[in-house]
């Protein structure tokens, strides 16, 4: 099974370490292969020090893919998280 979504980085200091290592932390959780991608970029979104590698201030367009028996649970999953700013409260 194949999905994806494309988010927005609404949080005021974007994807810095502290989302990246929830949105990895995440997707570690399912068995699909998770994927994110800027710009033509793609990194494992399993891997906070790839997820980092994308420099994501506030307003990034991102796609999250999944590809794997959860793949739609997954995508949706890292939707929220990011749509509620990784649960920061300063967006």
């Amino acid at each position: 099974m194949l999905a994806e979504k494309k988010v927005t980085i609404r949080n005021r200091l974007g994807l810095h370490a502290r989302p990246a290592s929830k949105f990895a932390q995440l997707a570690s959780t399912f068995d699909s292969e998770i994927t994110l991608v800027r710009d033509g970029k793609s990194v494992d979104g399993k891997s906070i020090l790839e997820v980092l590698t994308l420099s994501c201030p506030k307003g990034t367009v991102l796609t999250i893919k999944a590809e794997g028996s959860d793949a739609g649970d997954a995508v949706s999953a890292l939707k929220i998280l990011v749509e509620n700013g990784f649960g920061e409260m300063s967006l």
